[in-house]
């Protein structure tokens, strides 16, 4: 799998790279390794590049603000994932569904993508509510690729889709919670002192 390759892939023709994900053997350590930990990286450094450089000349928040936000967004995105995985995983009996570890970390990471590759959009503050476009995008990848990669029988894709969002949001407002916590930031955008 080539980076870019999958990216632009995913993005511009999911039905049919749904179908050579789906195909390919891949373990949790590859993809972390190579596509997870490199695109999850793009809103964390625009976040802190957003907050403490451009953001910063402006409204007054400091370098370590920007540092603190960008490693706690990084963070919640490498664990956010693999425990979205977990989720898809364990649900999958419930919904006729079959996949291991594997199968739904490949679903949960790439129907991720264009919220990722969206991360640069953080860069510009006003610009930031633009990203429902691709979490919206990133829903619709996620049914796509639900059948292929989870084998889940078509009419049970939306309820699926349902109870995984549910929880997945719910894990990750407490881990965001958590991560502020520790970090004194309030949901991963920093504490301005």
């Amino acid at each position: 799998m080539n980076l870019q390759t999958r990216v632009v892939n995913i993005l511009t023709q999911p039905k049919s790279e749904w179908q050579v994900i789906g195909a390919e053997q891949t373990d949790v350590k590859t993809l972390y390794r190579d596509y997870i930990i490199i695109l999850a990286a793009i809103p964390a450094i625009c976040t802190f590049l957003g907050l403490s450089l451009i953001a910063g000349a402006f409204r007054g928040f400091w370098l370590t603000s920007g540092l603190t936000a960008a490693i706690s967004s990084y963070v919640t995105a490498l664990v956010g994932t693999f425990v979205a995985a977990i989720v898809v995983e364990k649900l999958a009996p419930n919904f006729n569904s079959a996949g291991d570890t594997n199968q739904a970390l490949k679903l949960v990471a790439y129907a991720h993508t264009p919220v990722w590759i969206a991360g640069v959009l953080t860069l510009v503050v006003f610009l930031i509510p633009l990203m429902l476009i691709a979490v919206l995008y990133a829903i619709y990848l996620f049914y796509l690729g639900m059948p292929v990669v989870m084998k889940t029988p078509q009419d049970k894709v939306v309820p699926y889709m349902i109870v995984s969002a549910v929880i997945i949001i719910v894990i990750n407002v407490c881990l965001s919670f958590l991560l502020g916590a520790m970090t004194g930031a309030s949901l991963g955008y920093g504490r301005f002192v």
